[in-house]
């Protein structure tokens, strides 16, 4: 695949995934670090989101996960959190992946993380979200 196609593959993999949100990223990094905006799209998206051995839902679970660990990616976990329920988990699974976090990674990063979770619920009219 040239440089070209290998980043209309991953945008269109981006768009599916994340919608409005990811192509909000990518076009605020044009004017600071395009090179980064082709690589998350191009590479991270067109090479990793679109392997098959993990379902999109799956994969945006992971990196949930992983965001709420780090902590203080909260800008990213927003995008994320909106992409895991555009590819089709609940607003109950993503909270319950927050809780099931709190015991590897502490309650101040699973608080923070389902703050942000919180905040994407709201604007997207999903609260209260309701736990077994």
């Amino acid at each position: 695949m040239t440089r070209e196609e290998s980043y209309a593959h991953g945008f269109e993999v981006l768009k599916s995934i994340d919608g409005e949100a990811g192509e909000r990223v990518v076009e605020s990094l044009q004017d600071v670090n395009p090179e980064l905006a082709h690589q998350v799209v191009a590479w991270g998206f067109g090479e990793i989101y679109s392997r098959p051995a993990l379902q999109p839902r799956d994969r945006q679970l992971v990196t949930i996960g992983m965001l709420t660990a780090l902590g203080g990616c909260e800008p990213q976990l927003e995008v994320h959190v909106n992409a895991a329920l555009n590819v089709g988990l609940t607003a109950e699974e993503i909270v319950e992946a927050m809780l099931h976090s709190a015991g590897y990674c502490g309650f101040p990063r699973a608080l923070n993380a389902t703050f942000v979770a919180k905040k994407v619920f709201a604007e997207r009219g999903l609260l209260p979200v309701q736990q077994s």
